[in-house]
């Protein structure tokens, strides 16, 4: 089975470099525009409760059904969301969780520990589940953190969990074939379903 791993397209808040988190935004209307219908057209899409997943399932699987699972929602940024770093340089809060890697809990959100459990569970049931039910296929729009907790804890090759943040619109292409042993999977390709948008004069 493949599993297709995707990142919502773009917002405004990631454009601006915004700590976006468990903000419930929409696609900006240049994100909406770059997209491009995948190549094949699964009947199910996977999505987290936040609404850029879903318009973004929307527009690259138009006629498939979109299934949420709340524990594939972003990380909870807490007191940084809406920010970015640039207006937390002078934050204490802030400047402690970067110098320690970005690995505390974030005051009025998640730790990176509790977020990547969280997600990884979710992620090995519905692997799991696929599998049984015979699935030749997976498909999840979810976010930049989905990704990278996903692929941290899962993928060969083995890289650190920023290496794996995929573009908007984008994401990974995984095999399953080492997963029953070894709870482990293959990175076949990246993809990525957009199109350069020019800007209005």
């Amino acid at each position: 089975m493949n599993i297709y791993l995707l990142r919502h397209g773009e917002t405004s808040y990631n454009a601006e470099k915004r700590y976006l988190g468990r903000s419930d935004v929409s696609l900006s209307a240049k994100g909406l525009a770059e997209l491009i219908p995948a190549e094949f057209s699964p009947q199910k899409v996977y999505v987290s409760p936040l609404r850029r997943t879903w318009e973004t399932a929307g527009a690259l699987f138009p006629a498939a059904q979109p299934i949420v699972i709340d524990d594939f929602r972003e990380m909870d940024f807490g007191i940084f969301e809406g920010k970015n770093y640039q207006e937390m340089a002078c934050l204490p809060e802030y400047q402690a969780w970067v110098d320690g890697n970005c690995l505390g809990k974030i005051p009025g959100g998640e730790q990176k520990t509790d977020f990547c459990r969280r997600t990884c569970e979710a992620f090995a049931r519905l692997v799991d589940q696929t599998l049984d039910a015979g699935g030749e296929r997976l498909v999840i729009v979810a976010h930049g953190g989905t990704q990278m907790a996903v692929m941290e804890r899962f993928a060969r090759p083995v890289m650190d969990y920023f290496s794996w943040n995929g573009p908007n619109g984008g994401g990974f292409v995984l095999n399953t074939s080492p997963w029953r042993q070894e709870r482990k999977l293959t990175l076949r390709e990246t993809v990525r379903y957009t199109r350069r948008v020019s800007k209005c004069c």
